[in-house]
């Protein structure tokens, strides 16, 4: 079966009440133009609703794209920031709505960075910017963006990107430590913002990393290495080779 065939299954099977994610014709029309074997490895599995693990992240499900895309409610000439550009598939949706001229990514892993810059430049969107950054920092030389999607956890949203939100723009992120919310953060204007509950249902995100706690990233955390010092102290304190030898013959 051609692949645009199925693409256009699976967005049939996302509009249909059983599943009922895309609910507008913009997404509709989105991700029915878009590519998504250019960005995912095996093109059996990219029209499939799952998701997987790619570089140490995961990539959404098309079900859980849809949600997030349609909780954000782009609109075209939206400047658009993604934290979390992963593979770069919800940058090229974004992309066929907004632009791709309009599309700024970011991610922290540098591997998931350039995979992400090879897929979009392959499935026709390079004009997409994608950079290597800390997501919670955002972009602050191209703000104020109308919309900020955020593809993965934080516990309150992020004051940069809050920040970066036009006056009257629309920011999309999971929000919670353990039972997690779909969040709309709305601009005000005034450097603050308001945040009402999507109902959407719960969702489940890893969480929003930061500098050195990406896949692959050398170790600057230093308790991380603490803590294996401490393992290692109380090994030997079971063995009893961390104590200084005594000179017996001295005290007798």
């Amino acid at each position: 079966m051609e692949l645009a065939v199925l693409r256009d299954d699976m967005v049939d099977s996302l509009e249909h009440p059983s599943k009922g994610v895309v609910s507008s014709d913009s997404v509709s029309a989105a991700m029915r133009a878009v590519p998504r074997h250019e960005f995912v490895e095996d093109d059996r599995l990219a029209y499939a609703d799952r998701s997987f693990e790619h570089e140490g992240t995961r990539v959404l499900a098309p079900s859980t794209a849809a949600r997030l895309l349609e909780a954000l409610d782009p609109e075209p000439g939206d400047s658009v920031l993604v934290v979390g550009a992963g593979v770069g598939y919800t940058a090229a949706v974004l992309a066929e709505i907004a632009g791709d001229r309009n599309v700024h990514a970011v991610d922290i892993t540098r591997p998931l960075v350039l995979d992400a810059r090879a897929n979009l430049a392959s499935a026709g969107y390079d004009g997409v910017f994608v950079d290597c950054r800390n997501g919670a920092e955002g972009l602050p030389e191209y703000a104020p963006f109308d919309r900020i999607l955020v593809e993965a956890a934080a516990v309150e949203p992020p004051r940069a990107l809050v920040d970066q939100l036009a006056a009257d723009g629309r920011m999309v992120i999971p929000l919670g430590a353990g039972d997690q919310s779909l969040t709309v953060i709305e601009g005000s204007g005034d450097g603050d913002a308001d945040t009402h509950a999507q109902p959407l249902g719960t969702v489940a995100f890893a969480p929003l990393l930061v500098e050195g706690e990406q896949s692959g990233s050398i170790e600057r955390n230093r308790t991380v290495r603490e803590d294996r010092e401490r393992a290692e102290r109380a090994r030997e304190r079971r063995t009893g080779w961390e104590h200084e030898w005594i000179d017996w013959d001295s005290y007798s």
